[in-house]
């Protein structure tokens, strides 16, 4: 992969887990003065649910299919997933058995749009980009209206 196009910094909460979540997004246009913020909160989530949804909705937000995409997550769930292939097995199993299937099918189909890679970075460690997504993240968890994850709910029955 060239230079990236796009910084992606992601961040999920769940306070408790499960309990109520959300997740914070911070993208920038390399070279460029582009910045903007997203977040949503959740009723009853995971945290890991939140750490995959914020990626997953990042890359969504993406115009152009081929965007060179470096996600930077302190979640070692979704970049082991990933850059390990987990989730290329799960996905000819017909994710048998895996946790947060809906999700990663999802991801997969953004994922192949663009061209991303992961970078974890350790959480809580006055990274200003994600100590921004984490301070998104638990205000959206903390919002008086917070969306209804269907997939957990769907999972839980």
């Amino acid at each position: 992969m060239s230079n990236p196009d796009v910084h992606i910094y992601t961040d999920g909460a769940a306070r408790g887990n499960p309990g109520p979540g959300g997740y914070g997004i911070v993208m920038e246009w390399v070279g460029k003065p582009y910045r903007k913020e997203f977040s949503k909160g959740f009723k009853h989530t995971t945290n890991n649910r939140m750490e995959l949804l914020a990626v997953i909705d990042a890359l969504k937000k993406l115009k152009n299919p081929g965007t060179s995409v470096l996600v930077f997550t302190d979640s070692k769930y979704v970049v082991d997933s990933v850059e390990k292939k987990w989730v290329l097995g799960w996905e000819k199993k017909g994710f048998k058995d895996r946790k947060n299937a809906d999700l990663w099918k999802d991801f997969l189909v953004e994922y192949r749009k663009h061209q991303v890679k992961f970078k974890w970075i350790k959480g809580h460690n006055n990274h200003v980009q994600n100590e921004r997504c984490d301070v998104l993240a638990v205000a959206a968890s903390k919002q008086p209206r917070l969306l209804i994850d269907k997939g957990f709910e769907e999972s839980s029955l």
